[in-house]
């Protein structure tokens, strides 16, 4: 008797726990899947990235197969933390943490559902890895949206070249914009430009942006601004300071670069986006281990020269041959 109730209470364990799994999240024993979105913000890039990434998986897995659960933390970094654990009390089959400050919460959130990032510069400096090799490990893979700094650098040179004091405006919030910024200077020294002359102007969120930026406007020649969120947000703010003073602006992306810059060396996000949806379809599959998935970068040969023919011409700015003008 102890034998037959030990046994009918390990069947009522086992059954509950399917109707958890099913509950919570469809766990993929059917074929079905159930994943996590946590976009930082909305602004161009990481929107492309977003509908490269669900486009990718819906081609291969079927749209009657995937349910996104896509969450917006509208540059608000503390909720990207809500939105992960959200995603973990939900057991959902993956993660997608598009931007640095996700990514981060979602490695705090969880150390056993599969996490990719998108639209992250570097892995090393976002996760706090020491002499990073290019995988992560664990539960954590993903792409890379560094884009050539040393011909973004080059540009400034090329297309302001008569200008002597760099501004470097960036959100000091977010850990791979302070990263270009350093890589940038490093660069630009090596070019050929005095220290003396590169200067940072960091603000912590939204609410400066206009005051650093009118400060970075009156002490600069020419300002770069890297992939970064916060500037990406806050471009119409930074564009109505920066173009009344004849300042011209370098753009890390093109998204950047219609809003408030003259010129860009930019990856395609879109693509960036599809290339993270093939890693999760592979994942979801069973095809390839998360632990052992290097992350992928786009190489320089896929990053396209790009202007703002708009700002270009308010600013007299000739732009040279082997441009493409934002669409």
């Amino acid at each position: 008797m102890k034998l037959f109730k030990k046994a009918i209470s390990l069947a009522l364990v086992f059954a509950l726990l399917a109707l958890s799994c099913v509950s919570l999240a469809s766990c993929g024993d059917d074929g079905k899947y159930t994943i996590g979105i946590c976009q930082l913000v909305t602004h161009d890039a990481l929107d492309a990235a977003t509908q490269g990434f669900k486009d990718a998986v819906i081609e291969a897995l079927g749209e009657e197969n995937v349910t996104f659960i896509e969450q917006n933390a509208g540059n608000d970094i503390p909720l990207c933390n809500t939105i992960a654990t959200d995603f973990v009390a939900k057991n959902v089959d993956l993660i997608m943490a598009n931007a640095t400050p996700a990514l981060q919460a979602a490695a705090s959130a969880t150390a056993d559902i599969p996490v990719l990032g998108t639209s992250v510069t570097e892995y090393g400096v976002a996760l706090g890895i020491k002499d990073f090799d290019g995988l992560v490990g664990g539960n954590i893979s993903g792409t890379s949206d560094l884009a050539p700094l040393n011909e973004q650098a080059q540009m400034i040179l090329d297309l302001c070249p008569d200008a002597e004091k760099v501004g470097l405006l960036y959100c000091s919030a977010e850990a791979n914009s302070k990263y270009q910024v350093e890589e940038i200077t490093r660069i630009l020294i090596d070019k050929g430009i005095k220290e003396e002359n590169i200067k940072e102007y960091a603000f912590t969120d939204s609410n400066d942006v206009a005051a650093v930026t009118t400060v970075a406007a009156e002490n600069s020649d020419v300002i770069y601004v890297p992939t970064d969120n916060t500037v990406a947000a806050n471009t119409e703010i930074i564009n109505s300071i920066c173009l009344p003073k004849k300042v011209p602006i370098i753009a890390g992306e093109s998204g950047i670069c219609s809003g408030c810059g003259i010129a860009t060396l930019s990856i395609s996000y879109y693509d960036l986006g599809y290339a993270t949806g093939e890693m999760a379809v592979k994942i979801l599959k069973g095809e390839e281990k998360i632990s052992k998935m290097p992350i992928q970068y786009v190489s320089a040969e896929k990053a396209t020269k790009k202007y703002n023919k708009t700002n270009c011409d308010a600013l007299g700015i000739a732009i040279p041959e082997g441009y493409t003008p934002l669409g």
